[in-house]
């Protein structure tokens, strides 16, 4: 892999967290976006992570060349946790960028930066790069669900559930959705604080529907797309006649919180079968716990393909597990979502 950042304290945690995975090994490592694009062109690396704020030629600017001759290499932003970096790797990923990482707050703690640059990159780096190597169809056959009786009739909220992506496969999936969807949108999407607010705010603008970021005691309601904030797990609960968004800091389960699963269970109690709940492109396998008890309840279950998911892990999981009444690509997947929700009315 390639190592991009004009930082050589920066350069240096990340070739030492990477030394410690014996299948990675870092190929070259350059100072600013121009040597960056010069030696994608002559090492042709298998991944490459690239910082944002460089010299010359910045990463937005590197990864427009790279992606005009490498449409497939995986490329991971290196991003501040602030809201100017939160808007640079948004930019990122709306122009091709596969993944982002965050950067150590305190770099002075080298220990504690290196396992925190090893903890987010690795996992990573293994999933995007052995993407590469599948064809079409090497995860397997797909096993559509067999049902044991008709799904429910009536549709009353959207679940979804995505990470690695996933920004991207929202803001091409929500627009499709139209402004008199009837129901309800709760989204959980792998994301840090102030990532998660400036995504809504995105979505929000490209939307026929109201995109934000869910506020504790939130009212759930039809024409809302509510956005788990990052750091919180996002549940519904009902009160009284209506529901509402309860937000928590409970423990991280799949190492995440948010967690799909954590919405999937709770949503299963206000719902029960008349969710529907899609797993977009995502890393790891979260979401398929809960998919897997809103199945048994009749819910539906729609998952993205692997031909058009960044990573292929979280709808690959649910389908490998028999739980997908069907798995479509990105552009069809709104489209069967509101032919669900209008032949669940005109039942």
């Amino acid at each position: 892999m390639l190592v991009v950042d004009d930082s050589a304290l920066v350069r240096r945690l990340v070739t030492t967290a990477l030394g410690s995975a014996s299948d990675i090994e870092v190929v070259g490592m350059a100072r600013d976006g121009l040597e960056a694009v010069r030696m994608v062109d002559e090492l042709r690396p298998d991944v490459v992570t690239l910082d944002i704020e460089m010299p010359n030629l910045d990463g937005l600017g590197a990864l427009t060349r790279i992606r005009e001759k490498h449409a497939r290499l995986p490329v991971i932003m290196f991003s501040t946790l602030t809201e100017r970096g939160a808007t640079a790797t948004l930019d990122a990923l709306s122009r091709g960028a596969s993944d982002y990482v965050t950067k150590p707050s305190n770099t002075g703690q080298i220990a504690d930066g290196i396992a925190a640059v090893r903890d987010q990159l690795v996992p990573r780096i293994r999933a995007l790069a052995g993407l590469r190597k599948l064809t079409p169809g090497a995860g397997g056959p797909i096993v559509r669900r067999e049902r044991s009786a008709p799904a429910p009739k009536s549709v009353t909220a959207l679940l979804i559930g995505c990470s690695t992506g996933g920004p991207d496969a929202l803001a091409r999936f929500l627009p499709r959705l139209p402004a008199d969807l009837g129901i309800p949108v709760l989204v959980v999407q792998h994301m840090p604080p102030v990532f998660t607010a400036m995504l809504a705010q995105r979505l929000d603008k490209v939307s026929p529907l109201e995109v934000r970021e869910a506020v504790d005691g939130d009212e759930v309601r039809a024409g809302r797309v509510l956005l788990a904030p990052g750091d919180f797990h996002l549940r519904v609960q009902r009160r009284g006649t209506g529901v509402r968004a309860v937000l928590d800091q409970g423990p991280q389960e799949n190492f995440c919180r948010p967690a799909v699963d954590v919405l999937f269970r709770s949503a299963l109690e206000v719902y029960g079968g008349s969710a529907l709940a899609t797993v977009l492109t995502g890393m790891g396998q979260d979401g398929l716990a809960g998919a897997r008890q809103l199945a048994s309840a009749g819910a539906r279950i729609l998952v993205q393909d692997e031909d058009s998911s960044v990573v292929w892990g979280m709808p690959g999981a649910v389908a490998g597990a028999g739980l997908a009444d069907d798995v479509l690509p990105l552009e069809e997947l709104a489209d069967r979502v509101v032919g669900a929700v209008r032949r669940s009315r005109a039942a």
